[in-house]
């Protein structure tokens, strides 16, 4: 893990803890995600959509076996459903943006349930430029569903009637690879999450965008040098 990720990631798990750190948690939270931020525009601004629906390691296991359009999409659907169904009981942004017409996705689950070749035909179908916009959105959405949350909030549960709820939606797909998440999600304090879908998991999936943009830039050094 990046250095200066982790480290903001560990001080933001640190500050949360206490009620008298806690606004200052959720400051650090929100720099760790604007850095992690210009990294994902950074995707966008750097590589050809060549590159963004590319899967070098298609066979390997890990995060990094994915392409970065589809890493972008899992990482703020989840993002999208956990703060908005599970947090907040309200609409998701993608619902209420109608992004799914205007990203152009087969789909409205969190991806899991794709593998390999189907993950690559997947993120081909995308609009990227919307797809930044949903990412834009959600973020921002997000962070003022943060900005707002009392310390005391965050020792709740997740109700089983939300619970319920989020399994009727069909936005987790009932696939092995996928249905998981829901007792996953909703066996944690709102903490928890606040560790995992909107810090943590940041930083996993896009760290292995990062491998996935150095092996496409080694590759065309090599191609360039033969």
């Amino acid at each position: 893990m990046d250095k200066g990720w982790s480290e903001l990631n560990k001080l933001m798990q640190s500050q949360i803890k206490k009620n008298d750190t806690y606004i200052d948690g959720i400051g650090t939270l929100l720099l760790l995600r604007r850095q992690l931020m210009d990294t994902i525009i950074s995707f966008k601004n750097d590589l050809s959509r060549e590159d963004l629906d590319a899967i070098p390691f298609i066979n390997a296991d890990g995060y990094h076996s994915k392409t970065i359009v589809y890493s972008l999409w899992h990482i703020f659907r989840i993002e999208d459903i956990v703060a908005h169904t599970l947090i907040n009981c309200d609409e998701q942004v993608f619902f209420s943006g109608n992004y799914k017409e205007r990203i152009g996705s087969p789909i409205i689950t969190t991806g899991n349930e794709l593998v390999k070749d189907d993950i690559a035909a997947f993120s081909r179908q995308l609009d990227i430029n919307e797809l930044y916009e949903y990412i834009s959105e959600v973020k921002e959405s997000t962070e003022t569903i943060l900005r707002k949350m009392p310390y005391e909030m965050l020792k709740h549960r997740i109700s089983a009637e939300r619970k319920e709820i989020l399994q009727n939606m069909d936005v987790v797909s009932s696939d092995e690879k996928a249905a998981w998440l829901i007792d996953y999600w909703c066996g944690k304090d709102i903490r928890g999450l606040i560790q995992m879908p909107f810090s943590r998991h940041w930083i996993m999936h896009i760290e292995a965008c990062l491998r996935i943009r150095r092996k496409i830039h080694r590759s065309r050094s090599v191609l360039a040098a033969q």
